[in-house]
């Protein structure tokens, strides 16, 4: 492999110069610039990143430890922090904590080993004594769709309160009364801040929320099949299951299914996290969308912020209601019948007399 030393005899410069081009120092002549450029592309040099992080401190590397690898909406946010941290000049090392408060562990005490420049991070609790250190102790840290309540932390999340009026709305449009929910594990700040949201507004409605209606899952599709059964095993059903996570509404709806029921003819289902396979399930599933590309996007641009010695403010954006066929169908009044289109005046052709 070629060493610098090398670029250097080949460009016919110093070692120095050959590094004040590599760093992107003011101070080199264009037609020095020119050949090292050169000689680096016939030599196929590779700078050693290792040995420059020792000299700058800095890594250009970004950590980002996820709750879910498996949830599509989690693989969509990494993929846009990935892209973003790249158009930045950064590099991402991924950490699946899977739902798990020790994995996520051990992911940010294997990434602060590796000297990144910042952290990514979606919690899965309340947050670890080791994750509380870390951003008290100054590593740049952003929080990304889940945050941790009390810590001076940056979060970039969307805000899924109006959606979810929205949601509701168009329920109770529909007719529907017996609403239910399946929540999010309880130490998540989104599985709080979900069914207080849909609470209140059914409240608005005059609708009550009863314990029974209310079950316990875990972001996963096993504990929507689970709470859903429960559902369907009462007295009176729910007339809504409204999952607040994409692979808990699939869950429910393996499990309505199961049962031989028809959705939304016999129950009607809804979910938070749009992902695309929701317009390929039978029918398609009603469901709030977030804005996963611009999260993922705005908390890179934050945490580089925190890195490069700036202040960064919290960014809440907009999530949106996407209407589909798994609540029913809106009733369209009957089209009133048009007019008939007003009719000229006939014109009756001249009358020809016959010449005698």
């Amino acid at each position: 492999m070629a060493s610098i030393k090398d670029v250097a005899a080949e460009a016919g410069v110093s070692v120095a110069t050959v590094s004040r081009v590599l760093n992107d120092h003011p101070s080199v002549s264009a037609d020095a610039r020119t050949r090292v450029l050169a000689a680096v592309e016939v030599l196929g040099y590779r700078r050693n990143a290792v040995a420059r992080s020792l000299r700058t401190d800095q890594t250009h590397t970004l950590g980002l430890v996820i709750s879910d690898v498996m949830n599509p909406y989690f693989t969509e946010l990494a993929r846009s922090v990935e892209e973003e941290a790249r158009t930045l000049g950064y590099s991402v090392i991924i950490g699946n904590a899977d739902e798990r408060p020790d994995l996520q562990d051990h992911h940010v005490r294997n990434l602060l080993d590796r000297r990144i420049d910042g952290l990514l991070v979606s919690p899965t609790d309340g947050g670890s004594p080791l994750m509380l250190d870390a951003a008290r102790g100054g590593t740049p840290m952003v929080f990304v769709d889940r945050w941790i309540p009390g810590v001076e932390v940056p979060v970039v999340r969307a805000d899924g309160l109006e959606a979810v009026r929205d949601l509701v709305a168009h329920l109770h449009g529909l007719g529907h009364r017996r609403l239910a929910i399946i929540a999010g594990p309880a130490a998540t700040t989104t599985g709080q801040e979900r069914v207080a949201a849909f609470r209140a507004a059914l409240h608005a409605y005059g609708l009550g929320l009863p314990d029974v209606y209310i079950g316990q899952g875990d972001f996963q599709a096993g504990s929507g099949r689970r709470v859903t059964e429960g559902f369907l095993d009462l007295p009176e059903p729910p007339e809504v299951v409204f999952a607040t996570d994409n692979l808990m509404a699939l869950g429910a709806l393996d499990a309505i299914r199961a049962r031989g029921l028809r959705v939304p003819g016999d129950i009607a289902l809804a979910a938070f996290d749009d992902i695309p396979w929701f317009v390929h399930t039978d029918p398609p599933i009603t469901a709030i969308a977030q804005p996963t590309g611009e999260l993922g996007r705005a908390s890179v641009r934050a945490l580089v912020d925190r890195i490069e010695g700036r202040s960064p403010e919290s960014v809440t954006l907009p999530a949106r209601l996407v209407v589909r066929r798994s609540c029913g169908e809106t009733a369209e009044p009957p089209a009133s019948p048009e007019p008939p289109p007003a009719q000229s005046p006939a014109v009756r052709p001249p009358v020809r007399r016959s010449q005698s």
